[in-house]
């Protein structure tokens, strides 16, 4: 668990460990991040429970809603404090961006039926939705105010409604910075 939240630390700070100051002021959306870790990775029933009311009083204060069962990878970094919406069954790689107003849902009927896989190194802009039984592929950047309804192939850019993909390498290169 440490290790796991080392690596969410060097997303924001890139370095190991937490500056003692920083360590004091810690904004909300890095405080929301760690306890989400320590909800969703302990084994001790009783301190999960009480990791996991913790972690829903800090969600009616920071409007972030992760659930503590989702699957999110190693890095993962919220990029301002602002409603975040995350359904549980989505499962989310490593080193992956998201900005304010983002929700990543499910659809409850039709052949996308579902949550979406979200891969590594992506960079998901503000106010950006993706629902549904849908992949993301790895090194994908999602425009802000982007509705992704489809699969999207790795290293792609995002961008509109209705979307247009732009096939590019190395698309999250300047976006996703620290990577683990």
């Amino acid at each position: 668990m440490k290790s796991i939240l080392k690596k969410d630390l060097y997303r924001y700070y890139g370095e190991e460990g937490e500056p003692f100051i920083k360590r004091i002021i810690r904004p909300l959306e890095i405080k929301y991040i760690l306890l989400f870790r320590k909800a969703n990775l302990c084994k001790f029933k009783p301190l999960k429970a009480f990791y996991t009311w913790r972690l829903l009083c800090l969600s009616h204060k920071t409007q972030i809603q992760i659930p503590a069962r989702t699957s999110i990878g190693e890095g993962f970094y919220i990029g301002h404090l602002g409603r975040v919406i995350i359904h549980p069954d989505a499962v989310i790689g490593k080193n992956v961006n998201v900005g304010t107003g983002v929700t990543i849902g499910m659809e409850n009927r039709g052949k996308r039926k579902g949550a979406p896989i979200i891969g590594d190194n992506c960079w998901i802009g503000t106010n950006a939705v993706i629902v549904g039984n849908v992949k993301i592929g790895n090194d994908v950047l999602i425009a802000p105010l982007t509705y992704v309804n489809f699969d999207i192939p790795d290293h792609s850019i995002v961008i509109g409604n209705p979307v247009k993909i732009i096939p590019r390498n190395d698309a999250t290169a300047d976006y996703v910075c620290n990577r683990v």
